[in-house]
């Protein structure tokens, strides 16, 4: 038996049905354009360690198929790991049915692994962001995301049933996630994802407001398809924008999370609460990610034991500046930015990301409905040249469709 036999037959019999589609998307991604075509053609009870470690390391140097002009030949550290992760489990199943002795995948030297850097908002910047996100109409979307940490998916599939305003509760009970440009609505991953959140007086009344004036069942819904959410990948890159927008550094959305974390764990809550409201599985998860806070947490808690039992005076060597009382926040006389407006009827132009531009026109149709098409561009300058074509284009086509429709065709 091949190995690209066996790795096919493990995915789909072993692997697969236990999978959720996002993960699932991902396993077949690695194994269709990248190990079976570098290592399926070896018979499974012939492949050794060193054609793994020879494959590894291709990866690392040449195994980008996609995007090469962008982030270069290589695949990431991370990924090379991953395809070995995929390689070792099958090759493991393999052992347990006896169809190999040993799984060559163990010991196999890879990339070192690389926690992702954390990075918070301080007090001045939430203050900006919040402002710059309401002049550009996502103060409501991001407000409550920072005031219960919710992650982005769980936070996209937000309905208003799920939100008692009496009480301020709100039932997190669902996400939504993107495979292949699909939007699709499952149950968390987790039993401890599925929980309730008692929001803050003050975000209930914001969202009270916020209620007039949304047409749909869903909290924040896109404005662009009718009766569907707000896309995770539309959110991520407004994200970036208003950061770039209020003056910010730039981070990711998982961050905006860390971030309600950092600031209710230094205004004093305890770590069970926090890991329940996070839904992590346990407050061991929440302590290994939070320890440079909790350390300090523990700090001050010695010293107040000292100054309690001991009756000794802290020194001010003792109390470090990150164990200090809190100054009270600023307040920022920082203007909101606000962007050229566009003429009606010549669409919009958006950064996705530093290389790649987004081109949108959304005009009304014969039918009466908005249907969009986008373009794409390495600058803004060729993504407007593109825009303009697609109007002129898309124009002609409307002009032909009112014509057939007053011939009765």
């Amino acid at each position: 038996m091949l190995f690209g036999d066996w790795l096919g037959y493990w995915f789909e019999h072993h692997s697969k049905p236990k999978l959720r589609p996002t993960t699932e998307a991902g396993y077949e991604s690695r194994i269709h354009l990248h190990i079976i075509p570098a290592l399926g053609n070896i018979p499974l009870n012939k492949l050794t360690q060193n054609d793994l470690q020879q494959f590894y390391a291709q990866l690392k140097k040449t195994g980008r198929k996609r995007f090469t002009d962008l982030y270069g030949e290589g695949l990431s550290d991370r990924m090379v790991r991953m395809c070995h992760a995929t390689c070792r489990t099958a090759l493991e199943k393999a052992v347990q049915e006896g169809l190999i002795r040993t799984n060559p995948a163990i010991g196999c030297k890879l990339p070192p692994k690389k926690a992702r850097v954390m990075q918070v908002l301080d007090r001045e910047e939430l203050q900006r962001f919040l402002i710059q996100a309401k002049a550009e109409g996502y103060y409501e979307l991001f407000l409550l995301d920072l005031a219960t940490g919710l992650r982005r998916g769980e936070l996209m599939a937000l309905q208003w049933d799920d939100l008692d305003f009496k009480t301020g509760v709100l039932n997190v009970n669902k996400q939504i996630y993107d495979v292949k440009g699909e939007l699709q609505l499952s149950t968390p991953k987790t039993k401890t994802s599925i929980r309730k959140l008692t929001l803050p007086p003050a975000v209930v009344e914001v969202l009270k407001e916020y209620r007039e004036t949304v047409d749909s069942r869903w909290m924040f819904p896109s404005p662009v398809k009718e009766d569907c959410p707000m896309t995770p990948c539309a959110v991520r890159r407004r994200l970036q924008l208003i950061l770039e927008h209020a003056e910010c550094k730039h981070v990711r959305f998982h961050d905006l999370r860390h971030t309600f974390a950092t600031l209710s764990l230094q205004n004093g809550m305890d770590v069970k609460t926090l890991s329940a409201m996070l839904g992590h599985v346990s407050a061991a998860t929440t302590l290994d990610i939070y320890t440079h806070i909790t350390d300090d947490m523990r700090h001050t808690a010695a010293v107040n034991i000292d100054r309690g039992i001991g009756k000794g005076v802290a020194s001010e060597e003792e109390v470090e500046p990150s164990t200090a009382q809190p100054e009270a926040p600023r307040m920022t006389d920082f203007k909101p930015y606000i962007g050229k407006k566009r003429k009606p009827g010549t669409g919009c132009v958006s950064e996705i990301n530093d290389h790649l531009y987004e081109g949108r026109y959304s005009p009304m149709w014969p039918d009466g409905k908005k249907h969009a098409q986008n373009v794409y561009a390495k600058t803004r300058e060729e993504c407007e040249e593109k825009l303009k074509e697609l109007i002129v284009q898309m124009k002609a086509e409307i002009a032909e469709a009112k014509k057939k429709a007053a011939e009765g065709k």
